[in-house]
């Protein structure tokens, strides 16, 4: 293996684009009615499946200058994918792809691609320099189908063999992409063609690991015989062959090519194919982690044949490809399952360690408070949605301008009954977006989006995390406690359906009843029992070490990647904040605070009754909600 000190372990090129995959399973694209948008093309997901089992990895590309390559390049910055090689295409828009699951056979595909974005790249847009921080360099095949993209594929691999970097080949075939078939034959794997063929074997004798499945080896060696095709091939290279074998597995070549036995064959655990595409990019990147790692070929395979099927078992293709934590999991435990889809545990793990974004540290300002501020605009003689809507505008403006100064990550929480306008507003900036989907001031829980959640919070931006005030105890009648949690339970079901994060508040304080650590602690574990698994929780600001130690523990233990546990204010004073703070925020999962009423509320009565101008408002907010961030900040 070469031994380069570089910053980059894999560079792929070619296509990307945004993948539209049909909502309805099973039946034709023609009846199929939504879609869920996800970042495609294979070298792109190739690079993300590498990402995520923690390889260094970047993507040479073109994207248009519009939403879809935005997205493209915005969602590669979220995988950690280097996007250095990503030139913005002013003239061709973005590549397109429409796909729908049927069965584990069909999978109707519609490629747009006519004068797309990726299709215009030059050789003279391939860096050498960049092309050298890289251990490797992995092309694949549609990027050889014109003479521009084949001419800068060459290019990049010439200077990588011109700079002792291994080379890898995906052979990617599809027929439609070589102007083999019409619009509609998207899922066609395989067409003889005397050209492509040509064109493949000029190809593979300058790469260094060379991967196919069976009906790829035929094109690339011009034979339906899968053997001869290798042998074919083997007499053009001394690469690495890997053959994909589907349900069995796959074998590897690293010498002569004589019979299947000659190779290195590794086996797969039979589960349900529920999605065939996007399959082999998670296989490669698979099993370039293994090879860019020193591992042995059979681990290598095994790592490949793991990410293949993981990513067979779920919807999407570069969303479904497994972190290394997932990864590691599956390989040491497997699963009972023989639809992995339905393994609780592997899905929370994959969840949890695919974020899109992961905090260290989050600090929030609440004012999704809904009674407290019609009360205000109803004393004062306000308009209530005017005036309220006013307010909260001009505390996303503090927010904001607290990210600036303090350079932290910043959340707010926001209501649409009040502050749609600002919720819409959030989007255009980098903070943490909750929104709140209990019904404000009712007991026992109900939400706003019922009774189909699930189609609601499909209405909702995918960055806005769903937050619940749960009015919680264990010694509740007993009728209502289990209403309560049903509830929860198919919140927390309809937020992972609808790719939200879940932020879940436990309020165990009422009128006659104070608040309860023991409590709180104890429904944390009963929820966590129940399958119910908050990204985020909202604890009260209790003020005992023990306590905020063992809502750590619980955490740890069931579900040890969450985002973790942030404090609520309850109105509190700066000085009881700050002591709870110093007792809680040294723990690895409490991560910050989520206040409002002790940011807020005396300024909003002020402002309600004129007595203070919008600016010193959101000043008075700025310099709370800031002081608080020291406070946190501060050392013990």
């Amino acid at each position: 293996m070469v031994n380069q000190k570089n910053d980059l372990d894999v560079i792929t090129i070619g296509r990307s684009s945004v993948d539209l995959y049909g909502g309805q399973v099973g039946g034709r694209l023609e009846d199929m009615t939504s879609f869920q948008k996800y970042i495609g093309g294979s070298p792109t997901n190739i690079s993300i499946g590498a990402s995520r089992l923690g390889l260094k990895s970047a993507v040479i590309t073109r994207v248009g200058d519009e939403h879809f390559g935005r997205f493209i390049t915005e969602q590669l910055t979220r995988e950690g994918v280097n996007t250095e090689g990503i030139i913005i295409d002013k003239e061709r828009l973005s590549a397109l792809a429409i796909l729908g699951i049927r069965d584990k056979e069909q999978f109707p595909l519609l490629f747009y691609r006519e004068n797309c974005a990726d299709m215009g790249l030059t050789k003279n847009e391939i860096d050498p320099d960049f092309i050298k921080r890289s251990k490797c360099v992995v092309v694949t095949g549609t990027h050889f189908s014109s003479r521009q993209v084949s001419e800068a594929s060459f290019q990049a691999i010439n200077y990588a063999k011109n700079n002792n970097v291994l080379v890898g080949f995906d052979i990617d075939y599809r027929p439609n992409l070589w102007s083999l078939g019409g619009h509609g034959d998207g899922e066609s794997r395989f067409e003889e063609s005397k050209v492509v063929t040509s064109d493949v074997q000029k190809i593979i004798s300058h790469c260094d690991l060379i991967v196919g499945t069976e009906e790829e080896w035929h094109i690339a060696g011009g034979t339906k015989d899968t053997l001869k095709a290798l042998r074919v091939c083997r007499e053009l290279t001394q690469a690495i062959i890997v053959c994909k074998r589907g349900a069995m597995g796959c074998t590897v070549f690293p010498d002569a090519i004589i019979n299947w036995d000659s190779g290195i064959s590794v086996t797969v655990n039979k589960i349900e194919i529920f999605n065939v595409l996007g399959a082999g990019d998670g296989f490669m990147a698979g099993f370039l982690y293994g090879w860019l790692n020193d591992q042995s070929l059979e681990l290598c395979a095994k790592y490949a044949n793991a990410c293949g099927a993981l990513a067979v078992s779920r919807h999407g293709c570069a969303p479904a490809y497994p972190s290394k934590i997932e990864l590691e999991h599956y390989l040491k435990n497997g699963s009972q399952h023989f639809s992995l889809r339905q393994d609780t545990f592997l899905e929370q793990l994959h969840w949890s360690t695919n974020r899109r974004k992961s905090f260290d540290n989050l600090f929030t300002l609440a004012i999704d408070h809904r009674v407290q501020f019609k009360k205000l605009a109803e004393e004062n003689e306000k308009k209530e949605k005017e005036d309220i809507a006013v307010f909260k505008s001009m505390a996303l403006e503090a927010c904001l301008e607290a990210q600036k100064t303090e350079q932290e990550n910043v959340g707010i929480l926001l209501d649409e009954e009040y502050a749609e306008s600002s919720l819409h507003a959030a989007s255009d900036h980098d903070i943490w977006i909750g929104r709140p989907i209990e019904k404000a001031g009712v007991f026992p829980l109900e939400l706003t989006e019922e009774p189909d959640i699930g189609s609601r919070l499909a209405n909702w931006p995918v960055n806005h995390c769903v937050k619940v005030l749960a009015p919680l105890r264990n010694d509740d009648p007993k009728d209502i406690y289990e209403h309560q949690v049903k509830l929860l339970s198919q919140l927390a079901q309809a937020c992972r359906l609808t790719n939200h994060e879940l932020l879940l508040e436990i309020i165990t304080k009422r009128n006659d009843k104070a608040s309860s650590p023991e409590q709180i602690l104890s429904l944390m574990q009963k929820l966590y029992e129940e399958n119910i698994y908050p990204d985020w929780w909202k604890l009260e600001p209790i003020e005992n070490v023990k306590f905020w130690s063992k809502a750590n523990d619980i955490v740890q233990q069931f579900d040890p990647y969450a985002q973790g546990i942030i404090v609520l204010g309850m109105d509190a004073p700066s000085d009881k904040l700050a002591s709870v703070f110093d007792l809680c925020k040294n723990y690895k999962h409490v991560k910050g605070f989520a206040v409002g009423r002790s940011i807020f509320f005396e300024t909003a009565r002020k402002w309600f009754g004129n007595k203070i101008t919008n600016q010193q408002a959101k000043d008075e907010m700025f310099n709370k909600f800031t002081t608080l961030i020291k406070l946190w900040k501060r050392k013990n």
